[in-house]
């Protein structure tokens, strides 16, 4: 069955479970959003959900809901299960298809946020094609049949957003991905630097935090607006950092020259 819900104030949507999709997924709990229609007609319900949505005032989806499963084709062999993204947009891609269906090695398995958590974690890029990822099967079969289905209780699943995903849908809901675009965020963040600046020279803690805050923010919507999470950008960046070698300089420091590293013959990554 499929389920047309509207998230008061917020958006109209299409699920085939109202618990994972709008409760788990999104945090909504119910009383904050009314099931609209529902039908077992993907066909149906997928163009009803678009006249709803303009009925309503919502922006209204570039793609209708039976469409977005083709979004996602898995290339499953004996081996692995290889997904048509790199590992930065997996879990945005995995998430769209949340409540998605799909059989590997005699089990149904569902796309459920614990599942999603699961293939994030163990994603690899792929060494032919950086634009593809994959898990292994057997790995994936293991977690999953040693009692760690959806279909039993997630004490933790309840946690599945941190900080960084509540800014992501706070921007999305506010039309920061459809609307804006990298320039503009960019000058975004200038603006708040700006304002960080003030805060120290005023030497104002509170709002050196908000500046610093309101920093993070923007940077996490630059960053998806170009297609990567901030995250990973601190990943790459934290991997880079972890093996400089230098010292404090007048405060601040100051890494060695590649003359100042012993042993010249060793390659080493800046």
């Amino acid at each position: 069955m499929y389920y047309i819900y509207h998230i008061f104030g917020k958006k109209i949507g299409v699920t085939r479970n109202l618990n994972k999709r709008v409760t788990i997924a999104q945090g909504y709990q119910p009383g904050e959003y009314e099931v609209l229609e529902s039908s077992d007609d993907i066909d149906y319900i997928s163009a009803r959900e678009l006249e709803l949505q303009s009925i309503y005032g919502y922006k209204i989806d570039r793609k209708l809901y039976k469409q977005l499963f083709n979004q996602m084709k898995l290339n499953t062999t004996e081996q692995t299960t290889t997904f048509p993204c790199p590992t930065n947009k997996l879990k945005g891609m995995l998430m769209d298809n949340i409540g998605m269906k799909f059989f590997l090695g005699g089990y149904e398995m569902e796309l459920s946020p614990a599942v999603v958590r699961w293939l994030v974690e163990n994603a690899n890029t792929s060494m032919y094609n950086p634009n593809r990822c994959y898990v292994y099967n057997k790995a994936l079969l293991e977690w999953y049949s040693n009692g760690e289905s959806p279909q039993k209780p997630e004490p933790e699943v309840e946690q599945t957003y941190n900080v960084y995903d509540l800014i992501r849908r706070w921007a999305q809901d506010r039309g920061i991905y459809d609307k804006g675009d990298v320039k503009t965020q960019y000058v975004k963040l200038l603006e708040e630097t700006g304002e960080l600046a003030k805060s120290i020279l005023k030497n104002d803690d509170e709002e050196f935090v908000d500046a610093i805050g309101d920093c993070v923010v923007v940077l996490t919507n630059l960053a998806k607006l170009k297609g990567y999470e901030i995250e990973d950008c601190i990943n790459s960046a934290y991997e880079t950092i972890s093996k400089r070698q230098g010292k404090m300089v007048n405060g601040t420091f100051v890494k060695n020259k590649k003359s100042d590293w012993p042993h010249q013959s060793v390659s080493r990554t800046l």
